[in-house]
């Protein structure tokens, strides 16, 4: 595992948790990272990371918010 800093600024007003979480919800949904990896990289239990990523608008079904709308229009 490697090891990485980077400097965010101050203005952003993040903290690590939210910097870590915004980093692993976009790999998971880019299929880079299982939940179970995602979840690790940030610290926290699966279930957890899958609960949140609604706030990082990702989705646990693959579907962005527009996709699933379309998709209830032509059921």
């Amino acid at each position: 595992m490697s090891l990485f800093t980077m400097q965010i600024p101050d203005s952003l007003k993040m903290n690590d948790f939210e910097i870590k979480m915004m980093i692993a919800s976009k790999l998971y949904e880019n299929g880079k990272l299982s939940s179970g990896q995602a979840a690790e990289m940030v610290g926290i239990s699966k279930r957890s990371f899958v609960e949140l990523l609604g706030k990082y608008d990702v989705s646990l079904f693959g579907y962005d918010y527009n996709e699933l709308e379309e998709d209830l229009e032509n059921a």
